[in-house]
């Protein structure tokens, strides 16, 4: 038997180890990486990707907006009016706030949304206007979401969990500013309200857009008349009825333009 021959059959005799799962790399086994044992590595991979850009971008810290994605600029939506402001205030507040790097200094109060349509894509279209990088910190659902076109494409991420996504929402927060919007909205401003109330979070301002919506969709009265939550509690938020008083709001609950208030 030849010596070319004794390869061939060499080959032929380990072919179901070579391509057994089992031997495959590790870090190139899909079937492995999304197993349920490996939930806690997806975990730190979504923290880390998303972690690594924003410290290669010089993100120190952002202004996060939250709002309905069913909101359309020219009508297609309710209140379209809501669209207008909030792609106003992502202007005012990257033209201000200190998103747009100068002299290698970091980038603070830099706009951060959700990356999905409505709301999310007025203040990021906002960044756009002043030249300004935005974040989009988008979701994988059932019935698909994709990223809006305004957002840094550098700075565009996907998540599978929605609780590490909220994670890199929060943990960079200098301000939230919350505009009419469904159930997401409401998880994401309460989960932030809860972390104000027990101390969990830095004392960031919290600004909803458009009193008239919050109060008709949540008596906040009632749930201090019932004994749920603290008088002092409705002091974690305040109101605005245009862009301009929104920021003017920030500033007077302590937002610093170009430092990191945490």
């Amino acid at each position: 038997m030849s010596a070319g021959e004794d390869g061939i059959d060499r080959e032929l005799a380990n072919a179901a180890q070579v391509a057994s799962p089992s031997y495959r790399l590790a870090s190139l086994d899909e079937d492995f990486l999304l197993g349920d044992s490996m939930r806690g590595v997806r975990f730190l991979l979504e923290f880390a990707k998303a972690d690594e850009a924003l410290r290669a971008w010089g993100v120190r810290s952002t202004i996060v907006v939250f709002g309905s994605a069913r909101v359309g600029e020219n009508g297609n939506g309710n209140h379209p009016s809501w669209y207008a402001a909030a792609r106003e205030f992502g202007r005012i507040a990257s033209e201000r706030g200190g998103a747009i790097l100068s002299s290698g200094k970091p980038r603070d109060n830099v706009i951060a949304t959700g990356g999905g349509p409505g709301i999310m894509e007025a203040a990021n279209r906002g960044a756009s206007d002043a030249g300004a990088p935005s974040i989009g910190f988008n979701i994988t659902l059932p019935h698909e979401q994709f990223p809006n076109p305004y957002s840094t494409p550098e700075l565009t991420f996907r998540f599978h969990y929605f609780g590490m996504r909220k994670m890199h929402l929060a943990m960079r927060a200098n301000a939230l500013v919350v505009f009419p919007g469904g159930f997401g909205t409401l998880d994401e401003l309460f989960e932030i309200l809860t972390l104000r109330q027990t101390g969990k979070s830095p004392p960031i301002p919290v600004v909803l857009f458009d009193e008239t919506y919050w109060r008709s969709v949540i008596n906040f009265d009632a749930m201090v008349a019932e004994g749920m939550v603290a008088a002092d509690d409705l002091n974690l938020f305040k109101f605005a009825e245009n862009a301009e008083a929104v920021w003017q709001s920030l500033l007077d609950c302590g937002l610093e333009p170009g430092k990191d208030i945490s």
